[in-house]
C-alpha cells in the first residue's frame, strides 16, 4: 500500500498557543518551501473557533489538515477525523507536546515540517472516555489540579519550568484517592496519588507509560500507588531518570474496555484539558484515524 502523505493540505494554527503567533508565518513558508500545497491557511486567535474550521475542512474533503498548537488543540479536533480519510498532521507549538513525542515528531518547526513533507501515513487507535475521543493520554490526580489552576502566563513564558513551579505550589492541596478499575472480569482496588489513562507513551512531556502503544488495540491505566505525595515525587524522579525502581511505584491495568471509579470523585484532564469526572468508561477505537508520522523512529528534541 502506498503510504505517502498527501501533497495538498489545509493549515490551521492556534496562535493563542505558546509559540503559535510567531510560528504561523514561518510554518507557511517552510511548508510551501518543502513542496506542500496549502489549499488554505488559518491563524486562529480564539481556540473555540478552531474546531469549526477543522470540521469544515474535513467536510470539504481536504486530503490533509495540519493542526498547529499544543495538546489541547489536538484534543479538541481529533474527534472529527473519525470516519474520514483526511490525514491529521501536527505542528507541535505547545508546552508539553506529549502527542508529538509519542508519535516521534520533532519538536522544532523545521523537523515537524520535514515529517509532513516526507513522512508516511499511519493508522492509529484513539482512546475514548465516555465517548470523548483522545489521541494520547488522560490523567486524574495532581495533573488535572495543575491544569485547572496554572496561570496561562506562567506556562506561556516559562513552559515546563512553569508547570513544575506550580506543581509544587498545588501539591499541598491534593489528597490521595481510592481507585477502582474493572476490566470485565476483576475489579481491582488500589490507593493512588495519580492515574494515567494512556493510548500513547508520553504525558506532561515525559515518557510515563512505556507499555502503551498507538496501535495496540488496548488502553493502559497506570496508577501511582500509595497514599504519600513523597511517593508520587519519588515515582516522578525514578521516571525522569529511567530508574528500575519506577516499576515498584506503579500498577498497570490493560484492556479494550475499563470501568474507572474513584473515591473521592476525581476530575480528568484529557490531552491536557479538563473535560471529564469519574466514574467513567474507557474504551479504544481501533485504527481510527490517519496521522502523519516519521518514516523512521525519531528522537524528539526541544
Amino acid at each position: 500500500m502506498n503510504d505517502d502523505l498527501p501533497r495538498q493540505a489545509v493549515l490551521v494554527v492556534n496562535v493563542h498557543s505558546r509559540r503559535g503567533q510567531d510560528a504561523f508565518e514561518q510554518a507557511c513558508d517552510l511548508l510551501r518551501g518543502a513542496g506542500v500545497d496549502l489549499i488554505a491557511a488559518h491563524p486562529i486567535d480564539d481556540p473555540e473557533k478552531m474546531r469549526p474550521v477543522v470540521q469544515q475542512a474535513i467536510a470539504d474533503k481536504a486530503p490533509m489538515i495540519i493542526v498547529g498548537g499544543g495538546d489541547g488543540s489536538l484534543s479538541s479536533t481529533i474527534d472529527d477525523f473519525l470516519g474520514s480519510e483526511t490525514v491529521f498532521a501536527l505542528l507541535p507549538l505547545g508546552t508539553a507536546n506529549s502527542f508529538a513525542r509519542t508519535l516521534g515528531v520533532p519538536l522544532d518547526l523545521e523537523g515537524a515540517v520535514q515529517v509532513i513533507a516526507s513522512g508516511r501515513k499511519r493508522r492509529i487507535d484513539l482512546g475514548a472516555i465516555d465517548g470523548d475521543y483522545f489521541a494520547n493520554a488522560a490523567a486524574m490526580g495532581l495533573s488535572p489540579l495543575i491544569a485547572e489552576t496554572v496561570p496561562h502566563k506562567l506556562k506561556r513564558y516559562l513552559g515546563m519550568v512553569g508547570y513544575l513551579i506550580w506543581a509544587v505550589r498545588v501539591a499541598f492541596k491534593f489528597r490521595p484517592f481510592r481507585l477502582h478499575v474493572d476490566d470485565g472480569t476483576t475489579r481491582h482496588k488500589v490507593w493512588a496519588t495519580e492515574a494515567r489513562i494512556a493510548n500513547g507513551t508520553h504525558h506532561g512531556g515525559v515518557e510515563l507509560v512505556e507499555n502503551a502503544s498507538l496501535d495496540s488495540g488496548e488502553i493502559v491505566v497506570q496508577a501511582v500507588t500509595g497514599r504519600s505525595l513523597w511517593g508520587l515525587a519519588w515515582s516522578w524522579f525514578t521516571t525522569l531518570f529511567k530508574l528500575r525502581a519506577k516499576d515498584l511505584t506503579v500498577t498497570e491495568f490493560h484492556g479494550k474496555k475499563l470501568e474507572i471509579i474513584a473515591r473521592p470523585r476525581q476530575k480528568i484532564s484529557i490531552d491536557g484539558e479538563l473535560s471529564a469526572q469519574t466514574p467513567v468508561t474507557v474504551t479504544v477505537a481501533r485504527a481510527a484515524v490517519w496521522v502523519a508520522a516519521p518514516r523512521e523512529e525519531v528522537s524528539p528534541t526541544g
